[in-house]
This record gives C-alpha cells, structure tokens and sequence, in this order.
C-alpha cells in the first residue's frame, strides 16, 4: 500500500463476529452455519409481510399435461 489506501474490510461472522472463512462464507465455522440453519428451520428468522398474500405466477402453457 502506498499510505493512501484504506484496507478492505473484513466480512464478519453474522452469528459471532469473528472473521468469515472462505469455505463457510459468510460464516467462520460450520458451527455456525449449522446454527443459523437451525434458527431458520426452527422458524427465527421471519419475512414480514401478511401471510397469504404472495401468490405464484402461471405455469407456461407448455407445461399443461394434454
């Protein structure tokens, strides 16, 4: 560095801050990813929104069995 650049910053861990890893991006550990994984299974994480309201769009005609 010349002295004018600012270093990248580092990707923190969302579950302890520790400094995300490559092979477990965004995440330190498989530890935690494990965790996150099981706050979202367990129904932590929530979408806000009324519930119902999302609709899917129509399948492709060509998809309708004949």
């Amino acid at each position: 560095m010349n002295g004018r650049e600012t270093p990248k910053a580092v990707a923190r861990c969302p579950i302890c801050q520790k400094p995300a890893v490559k092979a477990h991006r965004p995440f330190c550990s498989k530890r935690c990813a494990d965790i996150d994984l099981g706050r979202w299974l367990k129904g932590g994480y929530v979408v806000a929104g009324e519930p119902g309201t999302a609709t899917l769009p129509d399948a492709p005609a060509e998809w309708d069995e004949e």
